[in-house]
């Protein structure tokens, strides 16, 4: 494996774990203040936080308003996954969104099949399947009864429109992207076109930012959303898919609900139940058959 790609499947492990954690960071701060204005503060932190970095150096200054048209488009599917996330958990789950996030790897496959003319095989199909098998195998515990008693609601269905945000958001990373883009310049101008997209979002629904009612410990879940699950995976998304194209970026949800146990068990010493053994074992082999097979799909 070429040092660039596995860079890049590295990174992409490494942002699965962080956005792991903001299942939970997200659901905490959902019913608190309204998703344009939770949207608009993490992504302001962000740019506050980095604009040092980008605006004392005349060299990437300049970059960035020749990047802002691309940036806009990115940041646009990127915005609106976490908008429909923290509006869907006003009245779904962590169970549900978990559940209805491991659509993404085959969403963003058939989108990837009409806008880059990747092909999916059948035998590519069944494990994009298998995966989603593995992955609610996790999600459930493999509780049949409470798989049964899984039913869409209001929420479930905002959420799925995010997920579909979220594919597009892959795919725009790869569809705009130059190799002369430096992936810190670009993170910066997908930071400024999400505070623009949240800001006129904000101005047409007349929404109040009440930043003030974060508070105690949402300050902490607000920080993680906005310091490791925007600015941080923002840059390893933008590197990985650059690399290794949206498809194989995507494949890696079906670790998610791996990711959420393992984080469970190391911060909060939560027992990994040994029903799930065999769910992360399916999640883990569909993931890499996936990455193999889109590898022999590139080279073709």
């Amino acid at each position: 494996m070429e040092t660039s790609n596995l860079k890049a499947h590295i990174f992409v492990l490494l942002a699965t774990f962080l956005v792991a954690g903001s299942f939970l960071a997200s659901h905490n701060l959902a019913t608190v203040v309204n998703p344009f204005s939770l949207t608009l503060l993490r992504f302001v932190i962000s740019f506050i936080l980095l604009a040092p970095f980008i605006l004392l150096q005349s060299s990437r200054r300049s970059e960035i308003i020749p990047m802002l048209p691309r940036a806009m488009v990115i940041s646009f599917f990127y915005s609106g996954y976490f908008l429909a996330m923290f509006e869907a958990l006003k009245t779904t789950t962590v169970l549900n969104t978990g559940t209805l996030y491991t659509l993404v790897p085959l969403l963003t496959a058939i989108f990837a099949f009409f806008i880059f003319k990747e092909k999916i095989t059948f035998n590519k199909f069944i494990v994009y399947l298998i995966g989603v098998f593995g992955t609610i195998w996790v999600i459930f515990k493999a509780d049949i009864q409470l798989l049964l008693e899984f039913s869409l609601n209001s929420g479930d269905y905002i959420y799925i429109i995010g997920a579909v945000s979220m594919c597009f958001y892959s795919i725009s990373l790869k569809l705009v992207h130059k190799k002369s883009d430096n992936s810190l310049n670009m993170v910066f101008a997908t930071l400024i076109g999400g505070m623009f997209w949240m800001s006129l979002f904000m101005l047409f629904f007349n929404e109040p930012l009440n930043w003030t009612l974060i508070q105690g410990d949402l300050v902490y879940s607000m920080l993680y959303l906005a310091i490791i699950t925007t600015l941080l995976t923002l840059y390893l998304y933008q590197k990985a898919t650059a690399i290794l194209g949206p498809t194989r970026v995507m494949s890696y949800v079906y670790l998610n609900p791996i990711a959420v146990v393992l984080l469970l068990f190391v911060v909060q010493n939560v027992a990994i139940e040994t029903v799930i053994i065999p769910g992360i074992l399916i999640s883990c082999i569909a993931t890499f058959f996936l990455q193999r097979n889109n590898k022999a799909i590139k080279s073709e």
